[in-house]
Formats: C-alpha cells, sequence, structure tokens
C-alpha cells in the first residue's frame, strides 16, 4: 500500500480490476465479563511476565487468523501466487512462531497457477481463514480463489497432510470461520455488504446464506471477516483498509441482527514509518487473557505481524491496550505454560539434507516436481526456456528477515549449460539478482537489475546486466543484503566470493520498490532457467539466512 495514503480505504477487488490499521477508539473502562478475563486480571497475568517486542515476526505474513488449540496456537497467512499456499504457523507462547507446514498443498485452480501460458500473480490466497473442530478433531482452512468459488481444506494435524475436502460454488471473499458451541459451521464474509452463510453439518456444501450487515457510507469498506462466539455473542470482526478496526455484536444469533463499534481507527503503528496494525484475529490465552495479532504494512517487506492485549468492556465489547496512545513496541509477555521445546529462529542455514523441502520454502507459482530435488543440497535442473524470471518456474523464495538480512547461497555450477542463467534474487514486481551467466562455454558471475513488471502483472523489463567478472571453478558464494525498513529507496546490494570467506561487492545498490499494490513483500528467491535450452542444472549446498 501507499503508507502515505492509508486514509484511502482501498478495497482488494478493486484494486485487482484498477488492486487491495488500528487505533483504538477511546479507552472504555474495562471491566470484567463473563467467561472472559478482567483488565486488572489480565495486567496481573502480564506483570509477572517478561515483555516481548512487536513486530512479533518481522516477516511477511498477512490477513493473519490466530487459533489456539489446547497449549498450542495457530495462524494462517495470506500466500497469493506463491506455492504451497497458506503457511501454518505454530507457536507456544503468541511472541515466538515457526512456519509448520501449509494447509494448501499446491495451487490447482488453474494453469495459470502452473506458469502454463497464463500467470497468477497476485491471485491465488488471500485473506483466508483458520479453524479447529473439537467434534471431529479436525483443522478446517477455508478461502476463496479468483472471486470464482471456495475450497475447504482438512487436516487433522495443522503441520498437514492436508486434503481438500470440497469445493463450494459461492465464493466467501475474506471469509472467517466459526465452529459454534453447537458444532454448526458458519462463515462470515464479504466487501462492504457483510454475509453470514451456513455450511452442511459435514462442511462439504452450503445450507443458506444471508445478508446481515451493509457498511455504513460514513465508513466505508469493511472487509477481513473474523467469526467468533464469545460468551454466547457473535462477533464479526472486520478491517476498514488499510487504517481502522471495526467490530459486529448480535445477541440473537449467527444471523443478527448485529450491532456495529469502531475499535481502532488510525492509530499509529509499533514500526517506524509503517502503516497502521489491522486485519488480523483475535486469541484467548488458557488463563483466559485476550490478544489481537493483526499485521502493519510495512513495504518494501511486506506485512509484519504484530501482537496487542485486549480487554473487554462491561457490555462486551473489545479494547486494545496501547501504549502512550500507540500500539505498543513492547508489552508484557502472555502468561503462557512453560513451551514443550524451544521454538526455532526464523533465520539460520539449510542444507536442504532431508527428503522435502522444510515449510519456510515456496516456490514463485507451482514447481515442475521433475526438475527439482532435495538430500545433498538443493538441485534445480531448468524447467522452462525463458529470457523472462517471471515466467520461470521452479524459482524458490525465502521471506526477508526484518528490519535487515543477508541471505548466503554456496553454488556449485558445474551442470550449467549454455544459455542458463542461476542465481540469487530480490524478487518482485520489480527485481534485480546476481548469479552466474554462461554462454560460449563461460560462465560469469553478473548482477542483472531492470526486471520490472507493471499493475497488470505484465513484464516490462527483462533485465539488464550491469556488472559481471570472471569467476574461476564450479563453486561460487553469492549474497544479497537487504534493507526492509518501510519507506522509499531502502537498498540492496550484492556480493560474491569465490572461496566463503571474502566477498566482493558487484554492481550497484539496487533500490527496493514499496508500492504497495502487488502485496507480498520482497523474496530472497533461488532460481535457475534456460534461455536456450533445457538441461543444465545447479546445485545449492548451503542457504543461510543472518541479520546484523
Amino acid at each position: 500500500m501507499d503508507l502515505s495514503c492509508s486514509h484511502q480505504a482501498w478495497s482488494r477487488r478493486r484494486a485487482l480490476t484498477a488492486a487491495t490499521g488500528l487505533a483504538a477508539g477511546a479507552l472504555l473502562p474495562p471491566a470484567a465479563v463473563p467467561g472472559i478475563a478482567s483488565a486488572a486480571a489480565q495486567r496481573t497475568d502480564l506483570a509477572a511476565a517478561a515483555a516481548f517486542t512487536n513486530p512479533v515476526i518481522w516477516q511477511d505474513f498477512a490477513d493473519i487468523d490466530v487459533i489456539r488449540v489446547g497449549d498450542t496456537f495457530y495462524a494462517s497467512a495470506s500466500t497469493m501466487h506463491y506455492s504451497p499456499g497458506a503457511p501454518v504457523l505454530r507457536s507456544y507462547d503468541l511472541v515466538n512462531w515457526e512456519v509448520a507446514g501449509h494447509s494448501v498443498p499446491v495451487l490447482d485452480f488453474g494453469a495459470k497457477y502452473d506458469l502454463n501460458g497464463a500467470r497468477g500473480y497476485v491471485r491465488g490466497i488471500w485473506a483466508s481463514s483458520l479453524a479447529y473442530r473439537p467434534s471431529n478433531r479436525t483443522f478446517y482452512w477455508l478461502g476463496q480463489i479468483d472471486f470464482a468459488r471456495t475450497y475447504v481444506y482438512t487436516a487433522t494435524a495443522a503441520e498437514g497432510p492436508w486434503n481438500r475436502l470440497t469445493t463450494i460454488s459461492t465464493p466467501y471473499y475474506d471469509a472467517g470461520l466459526l465452529v459454534d458451541s453447537d458444532d454448526t459451521l458458519y462463515v462470515a464474509y464479504g466487501n462492504t455488504t457483510i454475509s453470514v452463510a451456513q455450511l452442511s453439518p459435514d462442511g462439504r456444501t452450503q445450507v443458506r446464506t444471508q445478508q446481515v450487515f451493509t457498511t455504513p457510507s460514513s465508513v466505508g469498506t469493511l472487509e477481513g471477516s473474523r467469526f467468533y462466539k464469545i460468551n454466547g455473542q457473535y462477533y464479526i470482526f472486520l478491517t476498514r483498509p488499510a487504517n481502522g478496526q471495526y467490530i459486529l455484536k448480535s445477541s440473537r444469533g449467527p444471523f443478527g441482527p448485529y450491532t456495529m463499534r469502531q475499535v481502532l481507527l488510525d492509530l499509529r503503528g509499533p514500526i517506524p514509518g509503517g502503516g497502521v496494525p489491522h486485519q488480523g484475529g483475535l486469541v484467548q490465552t488458557q488463563n483466559g487473557a485476550w490478544y489481537y495479532m493483526a499485521f502493519v504494512d510495512a513495504y518494501p517487506g511486506g506485512r509484519m505481524p504484530a501482537l496487542a492485549p485486549v480487554t473487554w468492556t462491561s457490555d462486551g465489547w473489545p479494547v486494545v491496550q496501547l501504549v502512550d496512545g500507540s500500539w505498543g513496541t513492547s508489552y508484557p509477555s502472555p502468561a503462557v505454560p512453560p513451551p514443550p521445546r524451544p521454538v526455532p529462529p526464523m533465520t539460520g542455514v539449510d542444507t536442504f539434507d532431508g527428503s522435502t523441502l522444510k515449510p519456510r520454502w515456496e516456490w514463485n507459482h507451482n514447481p515442475d516436481n521433475t526438475k527439482w530435488s532435495v538430500g545433498n543440497g538443493l538441485t534445480l535442473r531448468t524447467a522452462t526456456v525463458t529470457n523472462d524470471l517471471y515466467w520461470a518456474r521452479n524459482t524458490l523464495t525465502h521471506r526477508i528477515q526484518g528490519p535487515t538480512s543477508t541471505a548466503t547461497v554456496q553454488l556449485d555450477h558445474s551442470a550449467m549449460r549454455d544459455g542458463d542463467r542461476a542465481g540469487l534474487a530480490l524478487l518482485r514486481d520489480s527485481s534485480a539478482w546476481i548469479g552466474i551467466r554462461r554462454d560460449g562455454g563461460t560462465a560469469r558471475v553478473v548482477m542483472v537489475n531492470g526486471l520490472t513488471m507493471d499493475g497488470s502483472w505484465n513484464t516490462t523489463g527483462i533485465g539488464t546486466e550491469v556488472a559481471s567478472t570472471a569467476v574461476p571453478g564450479s563453486r561460487v558464494w553469492l549474497r544479497a543484503s537487504a534493507d526492509i525498513r518501510p519507506g522509499t529507496a531502502r537498498p540492496a546490494t550484492f556480493s560474491y566470493s569465490t572461496d566463503g570467506t571474502t566477498f566482493t561487492r558487484l554492481g550497484p545498490a539496487f533500490l527496493l520498490g514499496n508500492d504497495w499494490r502487488f502485496f507480498m513483500g520482497y523474496r530472497f528467491a533461488l532460481f535457475n532457467h534456460a534461455t536456450q535450452a533445457l538441461g543444465g542444472a545447479v546445485r545449492v549446498t548451503r542457504f543461510e539466512l543472518s541479520t546484523p
């Protein structure tokens, strides 16, 4: 999004045809509500704990739905055209998170998600819903694709495997799935006009749907539904993109009538230069305390999850707790049981030594699974003949760690063929890369920039080589360092090494674009594509993501 224009309430539906925070309303006097932790009790719990710092994840995980099952918290996020889609995040304290799996194993929604004659950029997995159904001990993921239909996937473990349960002809835009106390499944969805659907007991079909609310013109756009039943009341939690959060409440059932209250508007967020926290979910800890996990627009890096405690008014409305009138950069950590194990950081080394990719990785569109393998490194065989990286299959991506981080890869390029291009990119609608270019039997390390797409995600620039040098041997280390703090003209630099120790800068700084309309933030990307003929390969023996 354009962070200087955060008051414009663009919907994502309009944003795609053209593309798609949080301030507390006045702090209302908190009081105890049956079944809900009182503000005083929550503050006592929080005071006994250590502090955490926002954003709780400085990586791009947007449109969060967050739940707790037993002593474990899970969250789902948008991934657009990346595959597998809908990552499942796991935490034991709401602060330290890891990627555990994906709810959508493959984007089998049409050839464009295979880069087969068409492309799915800025389509695919948008805001969706994650829920758990105790009656059958099953996790549910629900989301609409391309405004055409809704897909439901299920798993008995959040980590997977996930399988498609059904396809529903109604596209539940920005849906929130509720498992009611009587085990009935309901879905809240819509943009400005909010509806509720009831699903069949097996979750496979729609029983009924009904409009329950029309957003007043004074508010504008509301979307991003999250659906809850708390203390016998039904709540639909809605975002006003990209600067507000509202909530609807019904005491007469899931189909309303609903009354609306502003929760937050134009709230200063916890990331300097970033946007207003919005569009996330509410979750309750084991001891009854409530939290709101939202995201902060923080381009060029993307949309970063932030956490804040919530209390409730005596008449049942949520209030986000502020620090000096803002969403706090720090709060006392949630009081939860000790975790069963440490949660590993989202940085570190991957040597691709297992039989599958670790769940941190996502492909740019669906991969050709016959053209890659892991075990003793990652082997990428050329899968596409093209001079356009945006059309190249089997480009493997990893989120950038903020506020600044560096990716270093060790690349064996001995099996490349003439015309092949392989390396490490900073991938978005404006991209650059460092890597190996093999022509005439000779390999050179090059830096290329000027890879661009327009607002309809058509390629407008295939890249220009701006620096190169000869590279001896068959191994090279490639490095990209990125500053993804919000703001204009954030720099990224590229360098290489022939020994893994001494790195030499190559090419000018690349300025990261911060236009919000691509939605996803910049990613590090490993690629290998042919420009003449298939048959070449590279092997990545080590990937390291590090912070200063």
